[in-house]
Order: structure tokens, then sequence, then C-alpha cells
């Protein structure tokens, strides 16, 4: 299984970018964004269930990014509005198949089987 995240790039503050996360060949219950910016841990960014019916947001993001999927697809997309600074990071996409029971496995990394490999969004002031 492979997640190819891409959409990064340099923008200015006040942009918007809207990236992707293509999965090969499969539909997951479960896919998210995260971030890691430099000297920091990863953090969660928005998550979405399988059918959409359900997202997830970081505080510092509700507002300005939205997260949506397209299962025919197998992709995830983080329309990212009204970029400022602090957004600048490292994107990683996530998915997995596991069952959440609250609103707290969404946030949580490790509840996460499969990783992107990251797109670099650098936002300039």
């Amino acid at each position: 299984v492979q997640l190819q995240a891409s959409g990064g790039g340099l923008v200015q503050a006040g942009d918007s970018l809207r990236l992707s996360c293509a999965a090969s060949g499969r539909t997951f219950n479960y896919m998210a964004w995260f971030s890691q910016a430099p000297g920091k841990e990863r953090a969660f960014v928005a998550a979405i269930n399988r059918s959409g019916g359900s997202t997830y947001y970081a505080d510092s993001v509700k507002g300005r990014f939205t997260i949506s999927r397209d299962n025919a697809a197998n992709t995830v997309y983080l329309q990212m509005n009204s970029l400022k600074p602090e957004d600048t990071a490292v994107y990683y996409c996530a998915a997995t198949d596991n069952r959440f029971y609250s609103a707290t496995y969404y946030y949580t990394s490790n509840r996460y089987d499969y990783w992107g490999q990251g797109t670099l969004v650098t936002v300039s002031s």
C-alpha cells in the first residue's frame, strides 16, 4: 500500500494550496493529514471518515482548512486557505482501516497504519 502526497509549495501569507493524497488501489476507512514543522513533533491537522460525514480539525486550522475525499479516486484532499507563516511544515497523509470509537482516535497519529512521504508547504510573510 502506498500513499502519495502532492501539492505542496512556496506561497505567500493569505494564499491557498490544495494538497492531495492518493492511496494505491484501495479506499481506507479513515484518512488524515498531520504536519511537522522544523524542530517540532508531528501534529494533527484534519481527518475524515470513509463516508466523509465526519470531519475533525485542529483548532489552529478550523475555518481555514477543509478536508475532503473522493473514494472513487482513492484520494483525500486538504484545501488550505488563508495560509499563515506558522502553517509552514511538511504535511503527511495517513490512513487506516482500524475502528475509531471516539473523536480522540482521529487525532492520534499512532492510530494510523499507513503514511505518505510528506509534501512541504512553505508560507512566506
